[in-house]
């Protein structure tokens, strides 16, 4: 079923030289056809996501190549332009608008995907990983485990929505937090740090950021940061979160910079039952731990988690969040024209917030 005409070719943003001196190029590919119960979708845009320089260096110890994967991203948004066989079309319809998300699809059938995280699922096909991700113009998504974006939320939002806040979501959700609870940003004027910033404000609690830079700064505290501490100038960063939060410490630290983590515990200053949540990823050849002596975990009641991407439902409850303007733009759009050289900014740490690439934009 189709309602416009599908092109054979489509361009994509093609990783060059994979690895540590990687290059994006935009070149032309075959537009995919879509299997049973999958869905060919025309994406609009995509974000920028930090996980994408990872899987261009490989510096993860996993390259898409490996997969005969060449066009990376997770967060892209569009609309489906053709049924595979076997769709439920009570489901789905041409002309739904539908994003692309990190994990590409699930088994559906074992303990993580019964329970509701099926992001930990054992058989997970990871997007722009294991398969061809939103850097590509056509791309195909399995029907059962595609999100549908609602009316409100335009495309330059959805698609960082995907990854970004949906992670956020996620990691806020499996903390525990409470409102009124300090929570810690090391790395919130990025991407991802930002949406939880955004997130934290609107489920009541009270966030602190920790970044460098007038621009991070600006961004921060127009999107809910309480406080924003400039790691550059300021030489206590623990003992100046402590002052801010009670005198006592932070209730929990959300780490998307994984070079902070050397200094995450050290935020929750006395604060008992404080949590540090892993969300960055280090790259594999960075020996990063992150731990205490079991006395002080014990006496504090301190607990360290680990958390990835969030799961249908949160990519759902970050959309409608934004769909009632309490998750509010991060983005800066940009043309195709600009791809290579964004993501060349993105690699060297120059990026506030998100970059989206419009793929209807020069």
């Amino acid at each position: 079923m189709t309602g416009e005409e599908v092109p054979k070719k489509c361009f994509a943003g093609i990783t060059v030289n994979e690895g540590p001196d990687f290059k994006l190029e935009v070149q032309e590919v075959d537009v995919p056809e879509p299997g049973p119960g999958e869905l060919l979708l025309k994406l609009n845009c995509t974000g920028l996501c930090g996980s994408d320089i990872h899987y261009m260096t490989g510096d993860l110890g996993l390259r898409p190549s490996s997969f005969g994967v060449v066009s990376t991203g997770h967060e892209g948004a569009g609309v489906v332009v053709k049924l595979g066989p076997q769709v439920d079309q009570n489901q789905w319809k041409v002309g739904d608008r539908a994003g692309i998300k990190p994990i590409w699809n699930v088994c559906h059938n074992c303990e993580q995907c019964w329970n509701g995280i099926e992001q930990y699922c054992s058989q997970a096909r990871h997007t722009g990983i294991s398969n061809t991700g939103s850097y590509q113009q056509y791309v195909v998504s399995p029907a059962i485990y595609t999100p549908k974006i609602p009316d409100g939320v335009p495309d330059e939002v959805a698609g960082p929505i995907m990854c970004s806040a949906a992670t956020m979501h996620r990691a806020l959700v499996d903390s525990g937090l409470k409102a009124g609870n300090w929570v810690v940003f090391p790395g919130g004027g990025g991407g991802v740090g930002i949406q939880g910033v955004q997130l934290a404000k609107t489920m009541g609690m009270r966030p602190i950021v920790i970044d460098g830079g007038e621009q991070k700064k600006t961004l921060c505290i127009e999107h809910g940061a309480e406080e924003f501490i400039d790691f550059r100038e300021t030489s206590d960063v623990a003992g100046t979160i402590k002052k801010i939060a009670d005198g006592i410490g932070a209730h929990g630290v959300l780490v998307t910079a994984w070079q902070s983590y050397k200094d995450s515990i050290s935020f929750l200053g006395d604060r008992v039952g404080g949590k540090v949540m892993c969300i960055g990823l280090p790259p594999a050849d960075q020996n990063v731990v992150v731990g205490d002596s079991p006395t002080h975990l014990a006496m504090k009641k301190m607990s360290i988690q680990g958390t990835i991407v969030g799961t249908l439902q949160d990519i759902a409850s970050a959309l409608e969040y934004a769909r009632r303007g309490l998750l509010k733009p991060i983005h800066e759009v940009r043309g195709k024209g600009a791809w290579a050289e964004s993501v060349d900014q993105l690699k060297n740490g120059k990026v506030a917030g998100r970059i989206v690439i419009d793929f209807n934009k020069d």
